[in-house]
């Protein structure tokens, strides 16, 4: 959906959380059994000689730079536990099992590697002609090769490295930073018009939901209807990448705009008695920036605990549905109140009911009383 756009891949990595109970398993197998068996369909590969193997994968852009013969192992080779050794480690025609630390670059030709739970590898972990298994942590890439010692090349198969939990929880702060300065420059320039989406927040929610809803749901069709309108004529044509864009700036100003509104009303919320001896605009300030912390904490606790198998997936299904529900009803009022201006509008301009009658005093050109036309009751004659 359109509300989750700014606060996609935070907390999980790149990696599905089906696939990490999987992998938790796994592990828990490694840390009793520290030698990893080697997947089936790796356990019999005619990869040929070393100085072979070697000719085809040394120019070859995907390998990492290799040693010499000598320095490569052939067979199994395994990092044990609370180990430290200087990469590259290369084994031929075995598994490379890392359960210690690799300070470079873990490669296997024609067999695969494995990092185990607590096993760690600073630099990429490559296999060719077999696999990767990762239950521990590779700092640069993770490729799985295949093809690249066959005659005919076929374009290798790449695992992309996820993401750590260091690079998630950095994430999730640089958007609350990011948030948070943009919430004081909206106090700064445009408060009324805050308050305005505040305040239809506070008085119509779940309309507001609805309205917003609606408006993610029709943001795309309505982008298209435009395009289609402005291809009729060719000046129209010219001015398609312009409208684009501005689109775009348009319903992202509008999102955060209703983000703002919502962190400021649940910071409001969390006000205590202190507050109220604050001024309009410092306890205008205050709820954003305890709104925004709190909207955003829960982005960073599910980054710090993305790791584990269910507290991870559930902080961050609840800052998922969380953030859905408060920017989409946020942008809802925003729609309802027109950016704001509608309660503006109508609080600046209140008519004055005119006066309908005077009594005169015995002081002359002053007037006595005056009653509004509202108020005016019919006197029997």
């Amino acid at each position: 959906m359109v509300a989750l756009v700014p606060f996609l891949g935070i907390g999980t990595g790149a990696r599905a959380q089906s696939d990490t109970a999987a992998r938790q398993a796994d592990s828990a197998q490694a840390a009793d059994k520290p030698q990893v068996e080697r997947a089936p369909e790796s356990k019999s590969r005619d990869v040929g000689a070393l100085s072979d193997v070697l000719d085809k994968v040394r120019d070859n852009p995907m390998v990492p730079k290799l040693p010499a013969a000598d320095a490569i192992t052939k067979g199994d080779l395994t990092i044990e536990a609370g180990r430290s050794v200087t990469g590259p480690v290369v084994v031929f025609a075995g598994t490379l099992t890392v359960l210690g630390r690799v300070d470079g670059d873990a490669i296997a030709l024609g067999g695969d590697v494995v990092v185990g739970q607590g096993g760690q590898v600073s630099g990429n972990a490559v296999a060719v002609e077999g696999n990767v298994r990762r239950d521990g942590t590779v700092d640069g890439e993770v490729r799985a090769l295949s093809g690249v010692l066959a005659d005919d090349a076929v374009e290798p198969i790449t695992d992309a490295e996820p993401r750590s939990t260091a690079s998630d929880v950095k994430l999730a702060v640089s958007w609350l930073g990011v948030l948070l300065i943009i919430g004081v420059g909206i106090l700064v320039f445009a408060q009324p018009y805050l308050e305005g989406v505040v305040d239809t927040l506070e008085t119509r929610f779940w309309r507001s939901f609805a309205v917003g809803l609606a408006g993610e749901l029709a943001a795309i069709p309505v982008l298209v209807l435009m395009l289609v309108a402005l291809c009729i004529t060719l000046i129209g044509i010219l001015l398609i990448p312009f409208a684009v864009v501005a689109y775009v700036l348009a319903l992202a100003g509008l999102l955060t705009l209703g983000f703002v509104a919502i962190a400021r009303l649940t910071g409001g919320a969390l006000g205590s008695d202190a507050v109220r001896r604050l001024s309009a605009r410092g306890s205008a300030l205050r709820g954003v920036v305890i709104g925004t912390l709190v909207l955003l904490g829960m982005w960073i606790l599910a980054a710090a605990l993305s790791s584990l198998p269910v507290v991870g997936p559930l902080l961050r299904a609840v800052a998922v549905t969380v953030t859905f529900v408060g920017v989409t009803a946020g942008l809802g009022a925003t729609i309802l109140s027109r950016a704001g201006t509608r309660t503006v509008e109508a609080t600046a301009a209140k008519p004055v009911e005119p006066a309908v009658w005077q009594t005169p005093t015995p002081v002359t050109g002053v007037a006595a009383a005056r009653r509004p036309a509202s108020s005016r009751k019919h006197e029997p004659v």
